[in-house]
């Protein structure tokens, strides 16, 4: 029985390290209304994003925070500087 629950724990330890550093965290997905299509918020989007906050010489905000209007313009922006690839 010992041998059994040192196994399980061993097992249990191992999946939970691999699921921690295996990028399994699912990422948000947002529709874009104007252009009808969906993005996923990943690593690339978040540079584009920055990007953006930059090039339009806004101060720094976390996208679930702007506003409609600001989410609207930022979706045209990544539009326009499509990579093809973030869909």
């Amino acid at each position: 029985m010992r041998r059994y629950l040192g196994l399980l724990l061993m097992s249990v330890a191992l999946i939970g390290s691999m699921t921690a550093f295996s990028g399994c965290a699912a990422h948000v997905r947002y529709y874009d209304a104007d252009h009808g299509d969906y993005h996923y918020w990943n690593n690339d989007e978040v540079v584009y994003y920055q990007r953006w906050e930059v090039e339009t010489h806004r101060e720094h905000r976390d996208f679930d925070r702007r506003s409609d209007a600001e989410k609207r313009e930022y979706w045209k922006w990544r539009h326009e500087h499509e990579d093809h690839d973030h869909h």
